[in-house]
């Protein structure tokens, strides 16, 4: 009876540990949500719609929409993306769309807010580049804590289903047609402004998305793999696991040292491979995330 007592209040206190888990990761999600959503009507209102450039995607539909007709940009933002929660839900799931519903509401209510609001700059190339930059960090917060200000790639994936095109080259036409509309809606000057407000954003998204301290794969094949892997322990402070191999020319086995570093850290650990095996194998890929294991730096002396 004890046993199952004792059994009982050790699952009731792994049950309370994953409530408060989920109540503080969606309190931390919910507060990028916002800051990123705050960011893109701060880019907008505050730069690219007073001096008339235009994003990609829904976001440039919805300025060139609110040009035409004089009406606040974010409701245009709000009736455009909600179509996208339906397909969202149903493609991705529920907490997609719950996401990307409160980042729209944010971003919407940010843009009527900010509409008073006087620009910063009237100068289109700053207007294009701040505008660009913030607009992309915003974007790129909402999407890397789960969700979406924008519907063109989940249009994108249906299409693509249909036609021999694919989600990259279907969103880079989609994109081209809205900012070469810019040129007929504004002027040719203005969609040229919107290219580098569009460039500078898309860049942003991926830097914001990835991180700035960018990890990467790292595969080395060498007869000398003890001592290379004892060396990356001990000089860089990373772990590194051995893999069996087997050479597909030769049939020998061969050991496969795998381990995940940072980008700073790369010069490093192609010197210690050099050092020990300069006819070693060394292959170097990018990371766009990084979690659990033991990636986490030891303390090196």
């Amino acid at each position: 009876m004890a046993k199952e007592q004792i059994a009982l209040q050790k699952r009731a206190a792994i049950r309370a540990q994953h409530r408060r888990m989920t109540k503080s990761s969606l309190l931390r999600r919910g507060f990028f949500l916002f800051i990123g959503a705050a960011l893109m009507a701060v880019g907008l209102e505050i730069f690219l719609v007073p001096n008339r450039i235009i994003d990609g995607g829904i976001t440039g539909i919805s300025i060139i929409l609110s040009y035409l007709t004089h009406i606040q940009v974010g409701i245009f933002l709000t009736l455009l993306n909600i179509p996208f929660l339906f397909i969202g839900y149903k493609m991705i799931g529920k907490t997609f769309a719950l996401s990307t519903l409160f980042a729209i509401l944010v971003m919407s209510i940010g843009t009527w807010l900010l509409h008073p609001v006087h620009e910063l700059t009237n100068d289109p190339l700053l207007a294009a580049v701040f505008g660009g930059i913030i607009l992309g960090i915003g974007v790129g917060m909402v999407i890397r804590f789960g969700g979406s200000l924008d519907g063109t790639e989940i249009i994108a994936i249906l299409v693509s289903k249909k036609i021999p095109f694919s989600v990259g080259e279907i969103v880079m036409f989609f994109n081209l047609f809205i900012l070469g509309s810019a040129g007929f809606v504004y002027s040719w000057d203005r969609a040229m402004y919107s290219l580098i407000a569009y460039f500078i954003a898309y860049k942003l998204i991926d830097v914001t998305i990835e991180g700035f301290d960018e990890s990467k794969s790292v595969w080395i094949i060498s007869d000398q793999f003890r001592q290379i892997g004892e060396a990356i322990l001990d000089r860089l402070g990373r772990g590194v696991t051995y893999l069996e191999g087997e050479g597909g020319f030769s049939g020998d086995n061969k050991k496969v040292i795998f381990c995940v570093i940072t980008r700073l850290e790369e010069a490093k650990l192609k010197s210690i491979v050099d050092e020990l095996d300069p006819s070693a194998f060394l292959a170097v890929g990018n990371i766009h995330d990084v979690k659990g294991g033991r990636f986490k730096k030891k303390d090196i002396h």
